[in-house]
């Protein structure tokens, strides 16, 4: 008898083909779905189509999904997705902040429109490729853990799904090294998905250059940000710089000459000022965090005890979290080096991923 009725984001690539075949094989009806979303024609970029949304990637999929016999479609979320994603990303940089848009992605596009089929479909569970586990508390809440493999582990960039998406996802790789889904993949007869290349950069982005995408994206944007100047903690102008956007907390390369190594430490998109400053200075022991999405408790009282990781290879830091006017101060034990606004803060107890947010831009002076 069937275990359920299943939708699997396939992406053609080796570890979501692994999970609807292993899935197929467990009992469960599986129905096979492929997103296209973004159309590397309007990026402007001259690179060729790479990762999960060029041709090649859909046919994989669709082969996979025909030779064992389960349907699969390819659904376009091009005006979904660049709506909100590749709008927040432009919008982030010009308000000074460090945008992660896998996690707008997966939070507010990929998973909804998953499970807006899911529904249509008339499908139990959505599936999906990612690293992490799901269990569900005394409390009945459901939250994420950390994958068996922590050099795979995505529970960081899945902080901000929400209670009714958790209790309708499966991640199966969650229990798994990557060398035993690369095992699998040949046992099922795909020994050449082992082989294939992984893409780490944003799909939107594929030649990895994001200050050429904003410059194609944003009519005049070097003339509007033009003429802005670097200066250090106490205001003293070093230089001018190429305009704010193109610049992240922690850069150290394509700056100005000092005498000494120097590093963003700041960025104030209201008077187009970049803070140069020392290595010591990108080290901070609070944070601001907003747009809390909570997951193992409803909520958290002032003191908790946390891990906190502020990027997506971040080891974490412990601290404290407080409420203040509906944003979480985190107050950590050690420091805490090259905390950019804009990007992901998540909290762990242990495995367990308590709940994240977005980091937020202080403004410097």
């Amino acid at each position: 008898m069937s275990k359920g009725k299943v939708l699997v984001a396939m992406s053609g690539g080796i570890d979501s083909t692994v999970v609807a075949l292993m899935l197929h094989k467990q009992g469960y009806e599986v129905i096979g779905i492929t997103m296209k979303t973004w159309d590397y024609a309007s990026s402007g970029s001259s690179s060729k189509e790479t990762g999960c949304c060029n041709v090649d990637s859909f046919n994989d999929a669709r082969m996979a999904a025909v030779q064992h016999g389960f349907p699969h479609f390819i659904l376009d979320i091009r005006d979904e997705f660049g709506d909100f994603v590749v709008e927040n990303f432009v919008e982030e940089y010009l308000a000074g902040r460090t945008p992660n848009p896998c996690v707008m992605c997966n939070t507010h596009i990929k998973w909804r429109a998953l499970l807006k089929r899911a529904d249509a479909l008339g499908c139990d569970f959505i599936a999906t490729g990612h690293y992490a586990n799901i269990r569900q508390h005394e409390n009945s809440r459901y939250y994420l853990s950390k994958g068996l493999d922590e050099t795979k582990d995505q529970s960081y960039v899945l902080w901000g799904l929400e209670q009714d998406l958790l209790s309708r996802t499966l991640l199966p790789l969650g229990k798994y090294l990557k060398s035993e889904i690369r095992q699998m993949a040949a046992d099922y007869g795909y020994p050449e998905l082992a082989k294939k290349s992984e893409s780490y950069e944003i799909c939107f982005v594929p030649d990895n250059d994001y200050r050429g995408f904003l410059k194609r994206r944003v009519n005049g944007l070097e003339e509007k940000v033009a003429g802005g100047l670097f200066v250090d903690k106490n205001g003293k102008i070093l230089g001018k710089h190429n305009g704010y956007p193109f610049y992240t907390i922690g850069q150290r390369k394509g700056l100005v000459a000092v005498g000494h190594p120097v590093y963003v430490t700041a960025i104030n998109p209201e008077t187009n000022t970049v803070v140069l400053g020392d290595e010591e200075d990108l080290a901070k022991t609070e944070l601001t965090v907003g747009k809390i999405n909570w997951q193992k408790y409803p909520n958290v009282e002032n003191g908790r005890e946390v891990l906190t990781k502020i990027r997506y290879k971040d080891k974490g830091t412990f601290g404290e979290l407080f409420n203040e006017n509906g944003q979480i101060k985190v107050r950590l034990f050690n420091n805490a080096s090259g905390i950019a606004p804009g990007q992901s803060a998540v909290f762990y107890e242990g495995d367990d991923v308590i709940g994240g947010g977005i980091i937020q831009r202080e403004i410097p002076f």
